[in-house]
């Protein structure tokens, strides 16, 4: 696949999982209740109106569903589970929204933004630093795309496996926060076995129904490219955060 995300890859898991929406939502709460007042009928009202009446085409657009886990550049201690909701713009770009849930009451944590192998290794020295590979993300089975055929989730994998992810966090829900408090944070990804929390992956696949393991032996054969040393930065100690001007500690 030379890395690249092919579009003939969604089109085919798009139809892989007509019938099964069931299975990839609505498992995974948020940890915090929004304050402010409950919606009145007449927000009720307006917003299925809007619902029957308007196309929403970015949204619509956001037809891949994956469940990973990510940390503070800089402080490995601070790990949280995060559901992306992607869209392929072209057979190298990939952008995701990502929230802390999969139900309809989920917070808008950030983005994130994933490119080729080829794309990134165009990118200045300075840039890579804030980038993430995949490859122990995909290879370790911490990266799952809930509710499809096994095949088709190993074929997604295969596209995703020399990717490199750019990924902002706005809203620390995992620390309490029950409004978008400070700055967006940069976060990367776990790059090799003892890093994550177990217990976090476990609470994951007991919720989900998911055996990680099981996933990680069958991706044996999917081969892992040789990283771009430019990425995952933060090993070497070059570790880039925006300073928070509120004094929030992330």
């Amino acid at each position: 696949m030379t890395g690249k995300i092919v579009q003939g890859t969604w089109a085919m898991l798009c139809a892989a999982t007509v019938g099964l929406a069931g299975c990839a939502g609505d498992n995974s709460q948020s940890p915090v209740d929004a304050p402010g007042a409950a919606k009145t009928p007449t927000t009720a009202t307006l917003e299925a109106g809007a619902g029957i009446m308007q196309n929403k085409p970015p949204l619509q657009a956001l037809d891949t569903y994956l469940d990973g886990f990510h940390f503070y550049n800089g402080r490995m201690s601070g790990q949280m589970e995060a559901h992306h909701y992607c869209t392929a713009l072209n057979e190298e770009v990939f952008q995701c929204a990502i929230y802390d849930a999969n139900t309809a009451k989920a917070k808008l944590m950030g983005v994130e933004y994933i490119i080729s192998k080829r794309l990134f290794e165009g990118l200045p020295a300075a840039e890579k630093q804030l980038w993430h590979s995949h490859v122990h993300e995909v290879k370790s089975g911490q990266l799952v795309a809930p509710g499809i055929p096994e095949v088709a989730e190993t074929r997604l994998m295969k596209n995703l496996v020399s990717t490199y992810g750019k990924t902002w966090h706005t809203w620390h829900t995992e620390q309490g926060n029950a409004l978008p408090y400070g700055v967006p944070q940069l976060m990367m990804g776990f790059t090799a076995d003892g890093q994550i929390d177990s217990q976090l992956v476990g609470e994951r696949d007991r919720r989900m129904g998911i055996d990680s393991e099981a996933k990680k032996h069958a991706r044996e054969s999917i081969n892992a490219p040789v990283i771009d040393p430019g990425a995952d930065a933060w090993q070497k100690g070059q570790v880039w955060q925006i300073k928070d001007p509120t004094g929030h500690a992330h």
